[in-house]
């Protein structure tokens, strides 16, 4: 497997250029961009970004079966981007700081198949961002969890289905930006990440046939993905 590579930058444009032939050299040159070289394994790409900046990925080849996931920081399995539900380019703002994981996959059919996926994997990454550290120092985290808050929420998973609860635990960024983790009634996760306060996406997979609704009623928000159904207060997102 290709080693994971670290792009670091400081609130300035920054170009990241990814090939896919059987080779893994890293090459720098002085228009601040580096290429990597490699034949196709599962490989995780790690871009440190903040939240506020702006991100352009995008993946070409003629493979059919080979995509790309983009996961936020801290997480390990759960995609805020899908590439095979949304063609492979992701372009939005960011929602937290740290390190982003772009992961480039081939399909399970075809890899069994053992075959060769040749691609070319463009990142940018700019804006300012904002500052390194966001949440305010009294916001510290629940003793043993990498959360600044943990709780319950009403939820529900289907429509005709009564509301249940479901537990959560918040990462703060501050300003608005935070990632709220949701453990569904299955015992399943359900990451929805925010920006200025409002739902901006989710975690999302091929299982998921919805998109993104969400909605302010007074300090609540209200927030569809499919037929799946949360109710976060403001509280949750801003602390206090």
């Amino acid at each position: 497997m290709a080693r994971a590579v670290r792009v670091e930058f400081a609130g300035a444009f920054y170009h990241v250029l990814a090939r896919g032939d059987r080779r893994e050299a890293i090459v720098r040159d002085d228009t601040e961009a580096v290429i990597i070289e490699s034949f196709l394994h599962p490989t995780d790409y790690v871009l440190g970004a903040r939240a506020g900046q702006h991100m352009n990925v995008s993946l070409a080849t003629k493979h059919g079966a080979t995509y790309f996931n983009i996961l936020a920081p801290g997480e390990n399995e759960g995609a805020m981007f899908n590439g095979s539900i949304s063609q492979n380019h992701y372009e939005g703002t960011l929602p937290a700081s740290g390190d982003y994981k772009i992961r480039v996959y081939m399909m399970r059919s075809a890899a069994r198949r053992n075959e060769v996926a040749h691609y070319r994997l463009e990142m940018i990454v700019d804006g300012a961002g904002q500052p390194a550290a966001h949440a305010p120092s009294h916001d510290a985290k629940v003793a043993g969890t990498d959360f600044h808050a943990t709780g319950n929420i009403p939820c529900s998973m289907g429509k005709g289905q009564p509301t249940g609860s479901c537990a959560f635990g918040v990462k703060r960024e501050g300003n608005g930006s935070a990632m709220v983790t949701i453990t569904k009634i299955d015992g399943s996760k359900r990451v929805i990440f925010f920006e200025k306060g409002r739902a901006i996406g989710y975690d999302q997979s091929q299982a998921d046939s919805g998109g993104l609704k969400a909605k302010k009623v007074a300090d609540l928000n209200i927030i569809n993905i499919g037929e799946e159904r949360y109710e976060i207060p403001d509280a949750v997102i801003l602390g206090g």
